[in-house]
């Protein structure tokens, strides 16, 4: 890539996050309860709503996977590794280009290296602590299910605040 075009990339990204900035600060301004496409608008504006449709879809990997390797008579606390690890992919997928799109440091730089690398090291403590409550709700006597469910509360709050809070704070890129 040239020197020539990234200061005109740079610009775009910083029109993007202004504009996403002004959305999420502007005052809300409800549509009228049968203007469908006027509340999908709303809702694409307000990142905590974005952040959580990207984990919806996320948890949906997640669980249905788990719940196929506890089909295939795949112990729990694997199955809730294995499908928290390819929903966290499909999560820095979703949320780098949907959520965080105007915090993602430009590719190639070495910021943008470090948010994946904290990106997966909070992946990696979600991980941790989901395999955990898992592991100690079914020795507890616990349904792996019900397990689960309290795993993904506590997960995703924790993710949360690391990612919004700390990965992509909107310091690295102002």
């Amino acid at each position: 890539m040239t020197s020539a075009k990234q200061p005109d990339q740079r610009k775009s990204v910083d029109s993007r996050q202004k504009g996403r900035r002004e959305n999420d600060a502007s005052p809300l301004h409800f549509p009228a309860l049968t203007d469908i496409p006027g509340w999908l608008q709303f809702f694409r504006q307000l990142t905590y709503m974005r952040y959580l449709v990207v984990s919806v879809t996320a948890l949906a990997v997640d669980m249905g996977l788990f719940l196929l390797l506890l089909q295939m008579g795949i112990e729990s606390m694997s199955a809730s590794a294995v499908g928290y690890s390819v929903g966290i992919f499909v999560h820095w997928f979703l949320s780098s280009r949907k959520v965080f799109q105007d915090r993602v440091s430009q590719r190639g730089t070495a910021e943008r290296t470090q948010q994946k690398a904290m990106f997966v090291m909070s992946a990696l403590l979600g991980l941790a602590t989901t395999t955990a409550i898992v592991g100690t709700g079914e020795w507890a006597g616990f349904d792996a299910r019900i397990a689960k469910l309290v795993a993904i509360a506590v997960s995703f709050q924790l993710t949360y605040l690391l990612r919004n809070v700390l990965i992509f704070r909107t310091s690295r890129t102002a």
